[in-house]
Formats: C-alpha cells, sequence, structure tokens
C-alpha cells in the first residue's frame, strides 16, 4: 500500500510540475523560434548600406527554412569576418579563398560549400567551381614569354586578389624568375615596375594604352571585358585552377541547424532562388556544391606556400 501511495503521489506533483511550467514559446508569425539566432558574416564587397538592403531577402529565405532569426553582417575588413568565426560572433560565412584559407588556420572554420559560377576558361563558358588567370600582353608586343618580361613595367589588380595577385606570382615562383628565400615573394624582384590598378578592367586600360607591357586577367571576371582583352592581347602565362569563393561554418555550429543551413543554402542555386544570390553575392552566381578545406583549398594553399604570402590585414 505505501509503495502504491508513494507511485501516485509521485505522479501528482510530476503532473502539477508540468501544469504550473511555463509553456514553450510559440513561433512568430515568420515561423521563427524565440531565443535562437544564426549569424552569417559576409567578406565586404560593397557598402554596407546597399549590402544590408540586399541581404533582407536571403535572411527571410533562411529564416523561413531553419525557424531561426537570421541575422547577415558585414565587418568592414576582411579580418573582421574571420574575427567573428573565430570569437563565436557569426556562425558561418561567405567569403573568398585566401580568407577561407585564413578562416580554416585562425579560427578552425570548415569549408562546406564551393560556389559554382559561369566562367570562362580559355574560350569556353562553362559553370565550375574554380577558373584560371592568364598573363597577357598587346598583339603587338615584342614580348612572347613571362621570361622576357624581366625588368618591363605591369599591371596588377590588388595584392589581396588571388587570381590577380597571389596565382600569377606563384607562377612566377615556379618557374624560377623570383625567388622568395625566407620571405614573401616580391614582383619586384623581377620586373622594373608594378602598378597596382585596383581592379582588372583598370590593369587592361593601362595595358591598351601602352602604360605598361603586361597585365593579368581572370576567367571570373564579366564576360565582355574577359572576351575583350583576350581579343586583343596574347597570353604568355597561365595558372590556375584558382579557387571560386566559398560558405564556412564555424566549428561551434552544430545539428541540427549544421545540417539545415547547409540544405537551405543548396536550394539558393534552383533556378527560382538563384537571383536572390546573384543580386547579393555575385552575378555569375550558378549555386553551391558540397566541398571540404582540403579539395577546395588544395590550389590556393599550394600558391600561398610557393610565395610564402602573409594576409596584409592584422589578426588579433
Amino acid at each position: 500500500m505505501k509503495m502504491l501511495l508513494s507511485a501516485a503521489l509521485a505522479l501528482m506533483v510530476g503532473a502539477l510540475a508540468v501544469a504550473c511550467s511555463p509553456a514553450a514559446a510559440p513561433a512568430d508569425s515568420a515561423g521563427r523560434l524565440p531565443g535562437k539566432k544564426l549569424v552569417i558574416a559576409v567578406q565586404p564587397t560593397a557598402t554596407p548600406e546597399t549590402l544590408s538592403a540586399d541581404a533582407k531577402d536571403i535572411e527571410q529565405f533562411l529564416e523561413k527554412k531553419l525557424g531561426v532569426d537570421v541575422e547577415i553582417v558585414f565587418p568592414t575588413t576582411f579580418a573582421g569576418v574571420i574575427e567573428a568565426l573565430r570569437f563565436g560572433h557569426a556562425q558561418a560565412a561567405f567569403m573568398s579563398a585566401w580568407p577561407a584559407a585564413l578562416a580554416q588556420k585562425h579560427a578552425g572554420a570548415q569549408v562546406v560549400l564551393a560556389e559554382v559560377r559561369e566562367v570562362v576558361i580559355e574560350d569556353k563558358k562553362v559553370e565550375e567551381p574554380f577558373y584560371y588567370s592568364y598573363w597577357v600582353v598587346r598583339k603587338d608586343s615584342p614580348f612572347t614569354s613571362l621570361a622576357e618580361l624581366k625588368g618591363q613595367k605591369v599591371s596588377l589588380p590588388s595584392p589581396l586578389s588571388t587570381s590577380g595577385y597571389v596565382a600569377p606570382l606563384a607562377r612566377l615562383v615556379e618557374l624560377g624568375l623570383i625567388r622568395p628565400e625566407g620571405k614573401e615573394a616580391d614582383p619586384k624582384q623581377f620586373f622594373g615596375e608594378v602598378a597596382l590598378s585596383g581592379g582588372y578592367a583598370q590593369s587592361w586600360e593601362a595595358l591598351k594604352s601602352g602604360q605598361v607591357e603586361a597585365a593579368v586577367i581572370a576567367g571570373d571576371v564579366a564576360e565582355k571585358l574577359y572576351r575583350e582583352v583576350l581579343d586583343n592581347t596574347r597570353v604568355v602565362e597561365k595558372q590556375g585552377p584558382i579557387p571560386s569563393h566559398a560558405v564556412v561554418f564555424s566549428k561551434d555550429l552544430a545539428d541540427p541547424l549544421r545540417s539545415q543551413l547547409h540544405s537551405a543554402l543548396l536550394e539558393l542555386g534552383n533556378p527560382d532562388q538563384r537571383a536572390l544570390m546573384r543580386k547579393f553575392i555575385s552575378g555569375i552566381f550558378v549555386g553551391f556544391k558540397p566541398a571540404t578545406n582540403e579539395e577546395h583549398l588544395a590550389s590556393l594553399n599550394r600558391y600561398l606556400g610557393l610565395t610564402q604570402f602573409q594576409f596584409v590585414e592584422r589578426l588579433r
């Protein structure tokens, strides 16, 4: 009898506890569960105001898919995105290949998706998560190889560019034209002058007008610019493959949200959703494909090893 009374009392206490405990808060009108938030950092490609306006549709799409509040943030520097992942201020990020490699190194982040883009390889338009870049000279140039350009003036777009700086200089190292010897590869070891133009179009203008003897063009620029350059120049060297942009996840992003976000981002490649990313990230976006650090960043890590380049933005 005592055992029966004890069991009955336990059931009554349990029922009373359930009845008196606060009810779980319901989802809001957008289907988001209160108290849950996912932050995605985006490498800066335009002003935060422009990016924020374009991000709203992506946020709403992901919130509907995931059932959590989604915030897309725009640190003002490349390093800021890496540090957001490193210190738990963001759980995922959209970033180009070099910052993605640094996010792996400094924040333990993982590449989970590679961006498939419409790129031009040689003369063919394809959809790939990689592309190539090319050293070019004018068609009437007396120079027929990269080695012959020693002491000449050239134009490169930016020291932060994987396709326009890291890979082209890695090719110089591979050919034995410059030797880092324990420090970062310096193109001025070989060329007489290096003009950093700020973009591929600007480098092309410098080459076309005779201000420089060589420049670099990449297969992920606007197709019109790419074909204009290749139609009016001669390729003297090629480097690649160069990895496209990637999605990285923080090491602390756990399932089930991790898997759910992965699936939702893959859906952005569907034809009816693709326009969201073309407006937000890249006009040549096609979709995402599953990837890993090892497979997507292998060629880049080789270029970084050859050039011994360190990221120029300070990481604390």
